[in-house]
């Protein structure tokens, strides 16, 4: 069995593991740190650069 509990769990972790550099300023982000939330039809992954606050979205719709 996974060690992750749903699919978006195991979505977060791998943009985890592929997203370790900034697009804005290049800082390397060692913690990870994507967020998720749902709404309705739609999945949200945000990431904050913790170096220059720089917001990166991803979205899903789920129909």
């Amino acid at each position: 069995m996974s060690a992750f509990r749903s699919p978006f769990e195991r979505l977060r972790a791998k943009f985890d593991e592929s997203n370790d550099r900034c697009g804005e300023c290049g800082a390397v982000c060692d913690e990870g740190g994507w967020r998720v939330t749902a709404a309705g039809s739609r999945v949200r992954y945000q990431f904050v650069c913790p170096t220059c606050h720089a917001v990166e979205i991803k979205e899903l719709r789920l129909e």
